[in-house]
């Protein structure tokens, strides 16, 4: 099993390669996701069913001459796609203490990844929690960064919880209460679909009848995530918080960044998506698809052929400013042309923030 030891706190983390070419893309998966929740980009991106088991090439000295990308992505050359399970889940370590999960920590474990992998540079694409250790990484190593694309992302902290109403309490109450796949399932459906989307019909079948057996399978094989785990990547979407001057390093890097969200996501508000679009302009673009949470499933063609445009755009060394400002996709999704933010949140926003930060703590504490 292909494993990256990180020597100096005795971490191992799980990863899977698909796909041949040059053009090299990391994925970096979501609170309680396992590497093969991508699956819809990798067959996307790379055409593989199947993970690429050979060994690692050796590892590179970023300051060296030594590249596995290389300057110049020939057009034609293929996609290799690299999926992980993060610290606290699936195949990877899971560290007993809460302080052992942060975004920036994970961001190294992203960082020392492309190392083992010898990768000096790659297309960097997140969803949800891992959109978090995306934008953490593009800050900690901007010079490793092709381009950026964030799939379901909040700014961290209060922006964590969704609207507060009774379905979502009630998601809530049944999900810390799972103790099966089956019941695990059935919640990870509701949070993750539209209804729409879930009692459409494909055959005989709907669509719910059909992911359910899936989850189950997957959840089954993977094993329910330990509650040290889940603790630890909590905690460290709730401590998540990009400064000024990460904002600004990513800015001013020129990497091209693609934000991606489904407009009907009850776990990562939109809104907060679009506030993050604003604070990275005139390097982000806004790309609003409908969908929920898990908008890269529901709506994998779209999403695809979203994360497409960005790599050619990224090879073309397109303008940062006609990037953010292009007002069609060919992926026929709403790109939303974005202006710079304000300097002042109003009053709502503080009052939001406070109510926010208490309804934290207190989860936090029943875990």
């Amino acid at each position: 099993m292909p494993y990256c030891d990180l020597s100096s706190n005795g971490i191992r983390i799980f990863y899977r390669r698909c796909g041949h070419g040059s053009t090299k893309v990391l994925l970096i998966i979501g609170l309680a996701g396992t590497h093969d929740s991508w699956g819809p980009q990798i067959k996307g991106l790379t055409g593989a069913v199947e993970p690429n088991d050979e060994e690692a090439p050796p590892t590179v000295t970023v300051g060296g001459e030594s590249n596995t990308l290389g300057e110049e992505v020939r057009e034609g050359d293929g996609i290799e796609v690299c999926c992980f399970d993060n610290r606290g889940v699936g195949r990877s370590s899971v560290p007993t203490e809460k302080s052992d999960y942060t975004t920036t920590i994970m961001a190294e474990d992203a960082l020392a990844l492309l190392d083992h992998l010898g990768w000096k540079k790659a297309h960097v694409f997140g969803h949800s929690m891992g959109a978090m250790i995306a934008c953490k990484l593009a800050a900690m190593a901007p010079d490793r960064i092709c381009s950026l694309a964030l799939l379901s992302v909040t700014g961290g902290g209060f922006e964590c919880f969704p609207k507060i109403d009774l379905q979502m309490l009630s998601l809530a109450f049944r999900f810390l209460r799972a103790k099966t796949p089956e019941q695990r399932a059935m919640v990870d459906l509701e949070t993750h679909y539209t209804k729409e989307y879930l009692d459409e019909c494909v055959g005989s079948r709907t669509r719910r009848d059909i992911l359910y057996q899936d989850y189950v399978k997957a959840i089954s094989s993977s094993g329910m995530q330990s509650n040290y785990g889940f603790e630890g990547q909590l905690n460290a979407c709730w401590m998540h918080n990009m400064t000024s001057k990460e904002l600004e390093t990513i800015r001013s890097s020129g990497v091209l960044v693609s934000i991606i969200h489904g407009r009907d996501d009850i776990i990562a508000q939109l809104d907060h998506a679009r506030r993050l679009a604003k604070k990275l302009q005139p390097v982000a673009r806004m790309v609003e698809l409908h969908g929920a949470h898990l908008v890269s499933h529901e709506r994998p063609e779209e999403v695809n052929l979203a994360l497409m445009e960005l790599i050619k755009a990224s090879k073309s060394k397109l303008e940062p400013e006609e990037w953010s400002q292009l007002a069609e996709s060919e992926s026929g999704c709403l790109v939303l042309k974005m202006h710079p933010p304000l300097n002042n949140r109003n009053k709502d926003d503080a009052n939001s923030l406070i109510m926010y930060k208490l309804l934290g703590k207190l989860q936090l504490r029943f875990l």
